[in-house]
């Protein structure tokens, strides 16, 4: 009987305590116990179709640079590197368009460079076929599958897709919006303006890079510097989280790092617990994966539940075109209506309500679903109050000081206008 009461006071004492500090916070992944970092995973996906036999590249034909620039980059890919390579356009020689479309094979299969054989593999390339860039984008999604590090495509083309459906903007998207840290950066061989207007879009849905190659020089050191920037890629995804139309039923956030969708001009909240004596510090950043209207903004606020401002973010550039941020950094301290926490006992945590918005607009044609990605950093740390000025005085004292400063910087002017004076007369 004795156990059974004590067993039941433990019971209730733990739902006291929990509804006194609150429901949990959601965790972000903890990267104390991820497991360790995956190497860098790339898949570069080639352009075989007909209009590769093009000689205008430095006089050689377009496909014979991409293969040069393919070798040299193997050449000097660090051994740790996940390699993959995937063609299109490069079997098929008929004029049937339907089994044309379908024209995309992986011939190098993602995994420890064996670069003997990825030389031997894209020597044997020929120009032929069709350019299927959808349905060889989301495949090599596929070749290069999920795990907890970002993962690279890099894609060479000369030409605009022939094969759509699948469009090949919609299928970045698509990628972008399952949230796999899948980024596609694109190279663009001919000077088309079709061409670079797809291959931008390709690249900023998933937060990649476009480059007009027009050289073979170009080409391989572009293709160099992505393969190695794959190295620098997130140790863990952040995790997703759903934000909501107001402050009531918001997620609760422990410090980490998130990700989430916002529509065009819309407002997301989120909650975090500061308690007396932290720092609530909070970033957010959003990716432009499509056209807009040129006048945009991202705003980040910190409010108290009933609606009150506490702090607001300024948008800053990210240096890149195609992300805008903003930051902020709030204490209970700086907030005038936050009582005095008493000296003894636990000061239960403040509710802070981050509020994300933006005022984006689509261009004429851009698809609104799904919305832009936004990648939210929170963090609470001990609060650091930013050092007292030096105290001039006030009052009576501070008239007299400053009276002092103008009589005796009048003296020195004067002294030094006699001295100027009387040298210019006697020169």
């Amino acid at each position: 009987m004795i156990n059974k009461r004590r067993s039941t006071a433990v019971v209730w004492g733990l739902l006291a305590a929990t509804a006194l500090i609150g429901p949990t916070p959601a965790a972000a992944d903890d990267e104390t116990t991820a497991p360790p970092a995956e190497p860098p995973k790339v898949e570069l996906v080639l352009d075989v179709s007909g209009s590769m036999r093009a000689r205008d590249i430095d006089g050689r034909s377009r496909i014979s640079v991409a293969q040069q620039a393919f070798n040299e980059v193997v050449d000097a890919l660090p051994d740790e590197t996940q390699l993959g390579i995937r063609v299109l356009g490069a079997t098929y020689r008929g004029k049937d368009k339907k089994k044309g479309c379908q024209d995309t094979q992986q011939i190098v299969p993602v995994g420890p460079v064996d670069r003997a054989r990825a030389k031997a593999a894209v020597a044997s390339l020929r120009p032929t076929g069709f350019t299927p860039v959808g349905l060889a984008l989301r495949s090599a999604a596929q070749d290069l599958g999920t795990g907890a590090t970002a993962r690279r495509i890099v894609l060479i083309t000369d030409g605009e897709d022939t094969c759509a459906p699948p469009d090949p903007c919609e299928v970045a998207r698509e990628l972008a919006a399952q949230g796999t840290r899948l980024v596609v950066d694109t190279l663009g061989l001919a000077p088309d303006e079709k061409v670079r207007r797809q291959l931008l879009c390709i690249a900023g849905a998933t937060g990649g890079t476009y480059t007009a190659a027009e050289s073979a020089d170009e080409l391989t050191g572009r293709i160099k510097q992505l393969v190695d920037r794959a190295g620098d890629t997130y140790t863990a995804t952040p995790t997703v989280v759903g934000g909501a139309a107001e402050c009531g039923n918001a997620p609760l956030l422990a410090p980490g790092v998130y990700t989430d969708r916002e529509a065009f001009s819309e407002h997301r909240w989120y909650r975090v617990p500061v308690r007396a004596g932290q720092e609530l510090r909070a970033s957010v950043s959003v990716a432009l994966d499509r056209p807009v209207n040129p006048d945009y903004g991202v705003l980040l606020r910190a409010t108290a539940p009933d609606g009150r401002e506490l702090v607001r973010g300024v948008d800053a550039g990210s240096g890149r075109t195609d992300v805008i941020s903003a930051g902020l950094r709030w204490s209970a301290a700086e907030d005038a209506a936050t009582p005095t926490p008493e000296p003894s006992g636990t000061q239960p945590a403040r509710t802070v309500c981050l509020v994300v918005s933006n005022a984006f607009a689509p261009r004429p044609g851009t698809e609104a679903t799904p919305g832009m990605p936004v990648e939210l950093t929170v963090d609470v740390v001990a609060s650091s109050p930013a050092p007292d000025g030096p105290d001039l005085g006030r009052g009576w004292a501070l008239l007299l000081l400053l009276t002092l400063a103008g009589l005796l910087t009048g003296l020195v002017a004067g002294l030094l206008t006699r001295w100027w004076v009387a040298t210019w007369r006697e020169n």
